[in-house]
């Protein structure tokens, strides 16, 4: 057994990080589960030797990844789906937000954890839970703890989703819909859903960042929840250049002769994303994690996820 205080060498985590590196830009062996298992195994196992590189490339790499990404996005196709996700979306968000606030007085958890892990199921993970722990002035501690176990689930999902999937022999356009609901990171539903087909992760990604545009109201709903007016708005700018590229591609003849190197760099820059967001992971964070927040976040997700699949696999 490997515990909390052991640490490769500096040489050695510097190589194992960097190998996983450039196997994911020059070859096709890890898929995005894959990619993310890299990365926990340095995290926990080697030690990640640049724990702050990780954190902003994660951060602007999937952001990066997600604009290219928009590239595969014709507005035509995604008109052609129907209303129907976005109402599932809109109803999943309402319902995720009053389960989990029943959930969090039950299990005990304080109002500002509850509201944080509540808001990071319902729109976008830890994009939502940095964008709310602002307005309502949460301790760094209640941020880590939300930030943990939503990441837990996040890796939970990417591994077990796309297999569900196959299993129920879901649709591409089923599948991409559950993801982009039941899935809270951006990164881990564009990498269940690429894994699952390309239709799934045209559907999954614009879903999702639908989801996403929620933060705005969120944070407003957040402050005068929890009484402080001095919140501050972030729109994500990432959303709006994602919106750009499918307009593009969507109009302009000459971006879409242009989008299939584009496309193959973001899937690459997706991968990356999750080995660094894996990769910064280590046994101290997963200690800040105590029972009854995670237990909320777990059931509250496996209400939704259960109850969302339900739906759309009988009537969507």
């Amino acid at each position: 057994m490997i515990s909390g205080k052991y640490q490769a060498s500096p040489f050695l985590q510097k190589l194992v990080y960097t190998s996983f590196i450039l196997i994911i830009l020059s070859t096709g062996l890890l898929t995005s589960p894959t990619a993310l298992l890299a990365g926990l195994v340095v995290g926990i196992f080697v030690g990640n030797p640049f724990p702050a590189f990780s954190a902003k490339a994660s951060k602007y790499v999937l952001q990066a990844s997600v604009v290219g990404l928009g590239f595969g996005i014709n507005l035509y196709q995604v008109a052609e789906t129907g209303l129907s996700g976005l109402v599932f979306t809109f109803t999943s968000l309402t319902l995720t937000m009053l389960i989990g606030l029943v959930l969090g007085k039950k299990f005990g958890v304080t109002p500002k954890l509850t509201h944080l892990i509540s808001s990071g199921t319902a729109i976008c993970g830890g994009s939502a839970i940095a964008a709310v722990a602002p307005a309502i002035k949460a301790s760094a501690q209640e941020i880590s703890v939300a930030l943990g176990v939503v990441f837990i689930l996040n890796a939970l999902a990417l591994f077990i989703f796309p297999v569900i999937g196959h299993i129920l022999h879901l649709s591409q356009y089923q599948f991409g819909v559950w993801a982009a609901i039941a899935i809270h990171d951006t990164s881990s539903v564009v990498g269940a859903a690429s894994k699952y087909g390309d239709e799934a992760l045209q559907l999954a990604t614009t879903l999702k960042l639908t989801r996403a545009l929620w933060i705005v109201p969120m944070v407003l709903l957040s402050s005068a929840l929890f009484k402080t007016g001095d919140a501050k708005v972030k729109f994500p700018p990432f959303i709006l250049l994602f919106i750009l590229a499918s307009v593009l591609i969507t109009f302009v003849p000459f971006v879409a002769s242009v989008a299939a190197p584009v496309l193959l760099v973001a899937k690459k820059g997706l991968l990356l994303s999750l080995f660094f967001i894996g990769a910064n992971l280590s046994l101290s964070t997963l200690r800040q994690i105590s029972a009854k927040p995670f237990y909320q976040g777990l059931l509250l997700w496996i209400l939704i996820s259960c109850t969302s699949l339900a739906l759309i696999y009988y009537w969507g």
